[in-house]
């Protein structure tokens, strides 16, 4: 579409419509750089890559190099460039029901230029069939929110048991959740489920968000 406006810095080079997530706004500034704004929450791009790249490196200071990696939530790519960065020989599954913002991130974000499998589809089911496969990974991501909304199926006890059951011995899991006003409660309840199925779980505070970092 080409340049939509312009306003004191900032440029939103297109605007489109998806049926997942609504309207989506690519947008560029000279602080953040380019960036995809859903609602009036950054979904990829900008703050959101740099809370990830916070999240990330702690993860690696901590486990063993993860030879699977598996995002549910894929987005414009965050997780997907930066596992790459700092795990260069592992097997990136990205996994997004939204083929907009995968398009999105392959046209804007440099999503097409990483060495990931790509797949569009419905999370929980991707994860039951990778349980009935018997497939394992050394690391999940799960930022799963549509706007400011984390889907309640996804809260579910037999989502979290699957997960924790194709992770490897070792494997790591970690969930990203909005940390402010309404969502803290919400996400304070979601870390006591989670200490119910997974035998550890730390609490990490980048920003406005909690990362709940989880082992088998």
């Amino acid at each position: 579409m080409g340049i939509v406006s312009f306003f004191k810095g900032i440029t939103v080079l297109e605007e489109i419509t998806s049926p997942v997530n609504g309207k989506i706004s690519v947008v560029k500034s000279l602080g953040l750089g380019t960036y995809f704004q859903v609602g009036d929450l950054t979904q990829s791009g900008g703050i959101v890559y740099e809370i990830w790249k916070t999240t990330l490196k702690k993860i690696k200071s901590e486990v063993s190099e993860p030879g699977n990696i598996l995002i549910l939530g894929l987005g414009g790519g965050n997780c997907a460039k930066l596992s790459r960065k700092l795990w260069p020989f592992a097997r990136i599954t990205g996994v997004d029901f939204d083929k907009v913002i995968v398009d999105l991130g392959r046209k804007y974000l440099g999503l097409g230029d990483v060495n990931a499998e790509v797949v569009v589809s419905d999370a929980y089911e991707f994860i039951e069939k990778s349980v009935a496969e018997k497939k394992e990974y050394d690391l999940v991501i799960v930022d799963l929110y549509v706007g400011q909304e984390f889907p309640i199926v996804f809260e579910n006890d037999a989502f979290l048991q699957n997960i924790n059951k194709i992770l490897s011995k070792n494997g790591v899991v970690v969930f990203n959740r909005l940390y402010f006003a309404d969502k803290r409660p919400q996400a304070v309840k979601f870390g006591n489920n989670l200490e119910k199925i997974f035998n550890k779980v730390e609490y990490f505070y980048p920003e406005a968000n909690v990362m709940l970092i989880a082992r088998k």
